[in-house]
């Protein structure tokens, strides 16, 4: 697959960069673009990028010596190699992003929310990709690398894309929606998230809503209707809503959860009346169903074909992913949590029950949730109490904040544990896990919680 014809003359202009390297080089076309050196591949633009831990301009000859054809530098480069020389790499990348996106014709689907972005990219993609050739954001390369990065992938054979836009902070969607420039904007929820930063849920709305800044007249937002901070959202386009209410344009019914089987349910829509089974653990899936079915029909995708798709999703890495031992059933979630994700995680470990012959106990393992602000200790609080109302039989708390957690499930009567550190937790596995158990393991991603999963696996 080829990208569309990107000279490096082309390249400096786009960027405003200052083109060093021979005249006749600048008629050379790349094929690919990358920031990680060891990715690199012959024709490749490497871009150096300053990093918190890594600077990219210390593999400028590296990459050279791999095979790259150019690279983007803000300092100058010695080697005898060309480079285009910018102010601002991280800028320059966008630029070129924005840039070749406008070279293609295709329906491009952005999605953004607190919850459910992943799930919501995956079965889109999985839908459309049974009748168009669908590119799609690799893993969560969401920010403001990853996203330029995605677009820069699209190649002639495209006939749509599907891109998770991630942010934090306020003015950082307008800059991922400005490359992105998406025809269908799909919202999954507001919920707690970046809370340290964007105030409250009415600040989280605003944040992500500034997709809308760059959104043309024709354009489709596709909503949950079921969250509340969404049903009175003025998008400026036309608005088709998902969810399980009646009032839904598209909507699900009979859902049914199948424990690790996955769910079931009716979709139902203006031009759609399909049951469908999609394997995947937990029935908040419904939601991400629902979206990838109504951007289906928008883009005509048939019935037959959305059916297919929706089979055809399997989990992504750390997001609700189930393996088995002859020990324990174990829910991997450890990707990433807030307040929303992880009670609905929570509610749906409540209606599993072991699948094997020995009957266990429903384990959650929980941790810390980072960046809510003032009403951290409240928000966690909740979630333990949440875990109590629900029977989850044992929680076992883990982190500085995860004591709020283990205090919430206490005042409901629930049985906890609090530790401190992961490594407090390993010498009781055995003695607090048995045969039969089925464990939740969820924390923000900087808690490192696929540790515990590891761990357990072992036993």
């Amino acid at each position: 697959m080829k990208m569309k014809p990107l000279t490096l003359e082309k390249i400096a202009e786009v960027t405003g960069g200052a083109f060093f390297g021979p005249r006749s080089a600048k008629r050379e076309r790349i094929g690919g673009v990358t920031t990680d050196s060891r990715e690199v591949e012959a024709g490749d633009l490497f871009v150096c990028v300053r990093g918190s831990r890594v600077d990219g301009h210390s593999f400028a000859e590296k990459a050279a010596a791999s095979g790259a054809v150019c690279r983007l530098s803000e300092e100058r480069l010695s080697d005898g190699c060309p480079y285009i020389l910018v102010d601002d790499t991280l800028k320059a990348l966008r630029d070129l992003a924005e840039y070749y996106r406008s070279l293609f014709q295709i329906p491009v689907i952005g999605i953004i929310g607190s919850v459910g972005k992943t799930t919501a990219k995956e079965l889109t993609a999985a839908v459309l990709g049974r009748e168009k050739c669908v590119l799609k954001t690799h893993a969560n390369l969401n920010n403001e690398i990853g996203v330029p990065l995605t677009l820069l992938n699209l190649r002639e054979e495209h006939e749509a894309a599907v891109v998770e836009m991630g942010i934090s902070d306020f003015g950082e969607m307008r800059v991922l929606a400005k490359m992105v420039k998406p025809d269908i904007v799909v919202m999954t929820s507001i919920g707690y998230c970046h809370l340290e930063k964007l105030g409250d849920l009415k600040g989280v709305l605003k944040a992500k809503s500034e997709v809308f800044e760059f959104t043309e007249a024709d354009a489709v937002a596709v909503l949950n209707g079921d969250d509340e901070n969404l049903k009175t959202l003025d998008t400026g386009t036309k608005v088709v809503t998902y969810g399980l209410g009646p009032e839904n344009d598209y909507r699900a019914e009979k859902l049914e959860s199948l424990g690790f089987k996955g769910i079931s349910c009716d979709i139902i829509g203006p031009d759609l009346n399909i049951f469908t089974l999609i394997p995947a653990f937990g029935s908040h899936i419904a939601y991400g169903a629902l979206a990838a079915a109504t951007v289906g029909r928008i883009l005509g995708v048939s019935p037959e074909s959305i059916l297919r798709g929706l089979a055809d999703y399997h989990p992504v890495g750390g997001r609700a992913n189930v393996s088995y031992t002859d020990l324990l059933a174990i829910i991997d979630d450890t990707y990433n949590a807030n307040p929303n994700s992880m009670a609905a995680a929570v509610r749906s470990l409540s209606s599993i029950r072991s699948p094997g012959s020995v009957q266990g106990k429903r384990v959650a393992i929980l941790g810390d949730m980072k960046e809510l602000g003032i009403d951290s200790a409240y928000l966690h609080r909740k979630i333990g109490e949440l875990a109590a109302e629900v029977g989850i039989d044992l929680l076992i708390a883990i982190g500085d904040e995860a004591g709020n957690i283990a205090d919430g499930c206490a005042i409901k009567g629930g049985k906890s544990v609090y530790l401190r550190t992961k490594e407090e937790l390993y010498p009781y596995l055995r003695r607090l896990l048995k045969k039969g158990d089925v464990v939740l393991v969820k924390a923000s991603h900087s808690m490192e919680f696929s540790e515990i999963v590891d761990r357990l696996k072992a036993l």
